[in-house]
């Protein structure tokens, strides 16, 4: 037999289009052609594709080997065709049997020893493969994402000549099972009880993890901010098992460095870029496009610290996400839709300096100078923002006689219960309401709450987009009390907590 077909897939964004891996051994001086838009990457595989057949013992053919990788209009890239393309040559020169290969995917980088490596994006490959009807075959190392996804049949390798091997039955690969509990390192997230006073602040917190609203922090140096930011996670609800595999899909994207370092399958993600961090970065982009930090905080918490320091241009980028939940990365050859339904907490000092309105130490900045400083961040960006609260300087006293607040543990019990009122009513979080289910009678919202908000968007000239959030956030408040309906009372505390600036 001279030809033989393999099956693999290619990464476009999250999404995994079949790819297939044609051999085509024929007459003439042996030659190695790679065709099907392959970038260097995947060029450069006929070395290691070679080198490694010899060093699994098999022969590499002395012919004039043609692979085509279709569709031939899809750009490839990564060293993931390494190992179907080995495997079509050797089905193609006999030296395997082709019957089996019709039920399998594979993907995975060929060391020249033979040996397979890890590679990106195994995760959303064995997704779409499940969903084709086939099993896929992956370096051992990517076996343990794939656990992670229920219903796949997925074979972890350690090296070409196992595969080999799996394919002629004389040694079969071990299978991954399905929702097998992954083997990773946790690490204790901070507690909430390490905050003294700040009881708006922790409040604040309390609603935005219970309603999942974006939260905005003001405040002098040294206040606690960070500090309160880093223990969200520690009081949200641990991840669905949809979630779940929502966030290792996108971890599974990232270089396996990366991978390792966010090793904490059970936490929600926590995300916190430095200011330098431009728009690809934080946005996501490049030419073959990557998540950035909007989409690797799906499902968590993307903390922006000094959140004036930002480029403008690049915040405005994240007034669309905030909305849909989505980002659309589109290039002139590619598009790529990745997920983005963070919650955002952002910190910021009151002006330049950061000591405008501190008990005991002046501020030298002059009105014109907290005004640009304030300015760097749009009006309308502003207005996504659900929350946003004063940190204030703590005296002395306060610091030294102030006993630690509640723990984590009692502050997320009650925003675990306050999360499943939203679950049982309207199958969602607060935040996720649309106007249209505001407005309906399924949200409880009473008229004299209604009229007062009416009455405050008069007074303080607030947009209907703010209307709006003032109205998922009383909703959170009312979940929080355990009401059914929203009053005035509740009304009120969502406008005091939208008033940090």
């Amino acid at each position: 037999m001279s030809f033989a077909l393999v099956y693999s897939r290619a990464l476009c964004g999250t999404d995994a289009p079949l790819v297939e891996v044609e051999a085509h051994l024929g007459n003439g001086l042996p030659q190695f052609h790679l065709v099907g838009l392959p970038d260097t990457e995947v060029k450069e595989s006929r070395d290691r594709v070679r080198a490694a057949i010899v060093q699994s013992g098999f022969e590499f053919p002395a012919k004039k080997i043609t692979v085509n990788l279709a569709p031939a209009d899809l750009p490839k890239e990564s060293g993931r065709f390494d190992l179907p393309v080995a495997l079509g040559i050797l089905a193609a020169s006999g030296q395997l049997a082709a019957d089996g290969l019709a039920r399998y995917e594979f993907a995975g980088e060929l060391a020249l020893s033979g040996r397979l490596r890890a590679v990106r994006g195994a995760l959303a490959m064995v997704r779409q493969g499940r969903l084709a009807g086939r099993a896929f075959v992956l370096p051992a190392d990517n076996a343990a994402q794939a656990a992670v996804s229920d219903g796949a049949e997925v074979y972890g390798a350690a090296d070409l000549r196992a595969v080999a091997a799996h394919l002629s039955g004389a040694a079969l690969l071990p299978r991954v099972r399905a929702g097998a509990p992954v083997s990773l390192p946790s690490v204790p997230l901070p507690d909430l009880g390490d905050v003294k006073g700040q009881h708006t602040a922790r409040l604040a917190l309390e609603i935005a993890a219970a309603g999942a609203h974006s939260l905005l922090m003001v405040g002098p140096p040294g206040t606690g901010k960070s500090m309160l930011a880093q223990r969200l996670p520690g009081i949200l609800p641990p991840l669905s098992e949809e979630e779940r595999v929502a966030v290792w899909t996108l971890r599974s994207l990232l270089p396996q460095t990366q991978q390792q370092e966010e090793a904490l399958l059970q936490q929600r993600p926590f995300r916190s870029p430095h200011h330098s961090a431009s728009a690809a970065a934080l946005v996501g982009g490049g030419s073959d496009p990557r998540p950035g930090e909007i989409s690797l905080a799906h499902c968590g918490v993307l903390f922006l610290d000094e959140l004036p320091e930002f480029e403008r241009r690049v915040l405005e980028m994240l007034r669309e996400p905030l909305e849909s939940g989505v980002v659309h990365i589109a290039r002139a050859n590619r598009r790529a839709v990745f997920p983005a339904a963070f919650q955002l907490v952002a910190a910021m000092n009151p002006c330049p300096c950061g000591y405008l309105g501190h008990p005991s130490k002046p501020c030298r900045c002059s009105p014109e100078s907290v005004r640009r400083y304030r300015d760097k961040i749009s009006g309308p960006l502003l207005d996504r923002i659900d929350l946003t609260i004063e940190v204030p300087a703590l005296s002395a006293a306060e610091l030294t006689h102030t006993r630690a607040g509640e723990s984590s543990a009692a502050v997320a019990a009650r925003v675990a219960a306050a999360r499943q009122r939203q679950n049982a009513r309207q199958g969602k979080t607060n935040a996720a309401l649309s106007p249209a289910e505001l407005d309906g009678e399924a949200a409880g919202i009473g008229s004299e709450a209604r009229q007062t908000l009416a009455a405050v968007l008069e007074r303080l000239s607030l947009s209907a987009r703010s209307y709006h959030r003032i109205l998922r956030v009383a909703r959170t408040v009312a979940d929080l009390a355990g009401d059914d309906t929203v009053t005035r009372a509740h009304i009120l505390k969502a406008v005091g907590l939208r008033r940090g600036l």
